[in-house]
């Protein structure tokens, strides 16, 4: 389903671009448009035509939860776009409704919790009879290198590889968020920094 969104209906490249804000920086912009594939989610920023390149603007699957903050460009062009809806709470106690600010022409696509959410779960050592999950940016970081094995995977905008301890997120668009209870920040960023180690992805600054 996935593939079906890139261009050319291959990936070669893909780049998962996170919420952290960036600086301006034409050559990252650049690289993120000219990947094949281009992951996003929850609250993101796009560059605004005629503003300083940063962000890139190809999009082509978002990932979002029933929390999300919609920014601007959540649902712009969305019919253009894959939408997955992440839903560890299903696991717990979330129904299985959609959520009132859904599109009502935007189809329900929620990932599937038992053969991606869990398996994450067991690689941060969290407890799955704990209501604790992954951060909606490592689930589409472990989504990339599960789906996409002989990509070249590339990630952006991810603070959270060197601060750990930070108790808020500072997003590109909006104000900052809380880091909510049932995140392991720390076990999250030791296994990014496992997988860049390994070249199963690689960081843009």
């Amino acid at each position: 389903m996935l593939a079906s969104y890139a261009r050319g209906r291959r990936v070669e490249t893909l780049t998962v671009v996170g919420n952290a804000p960036l600086t301006p920086d034409t050559e990252r912009a650049a690289l993120i448009d000219g990947s094949d594939l281009v992951l996003r989610m929850t609250t993101f920023a796009l560059d605004e035509p005629g503003g300083q390149p940063a962000y890139g603007r190809k999009t082509d699957v978002v990932v979002v939860h029933r929390g999300v903050l919609v920014s601007p460009h959540t649902f712009a062009d969305y019919k253009s776009r894959l939408y997955l809806l992440a839903e560890p709470g299903r696991l717990h106690w979330e129904p299985e409704i959609i959520p009132g600010w859904w599109p009502t022409d935007l189809g329900f696509v929620p990932i599937p919790n038992r053969p991606f959410v869990r398996p994450l779960g067991r690689l941060l050592g969290l407890d799955p009879e704990q209501a604790i999950w992954a951060t909606t940016g490592t689930l589409v970081v472990y989504l990339a290198v599960r789906l996409f094995p002989e990509a070249r995977i590339r990630i952006t905008g991810f603070s959270i590889l060197d601060k750990p301890e930070q108790t808020t997120f500072a997003h590109a668009w909006g104000q900052d968020v809380n880091v909510t209870g049932d995140h392991r920040l720390h076990a999250e960023s030791a296994l990014l920094r496992s997988w860049r180690d390994n070249g199963e992805i690689e960081l843009i600054p």
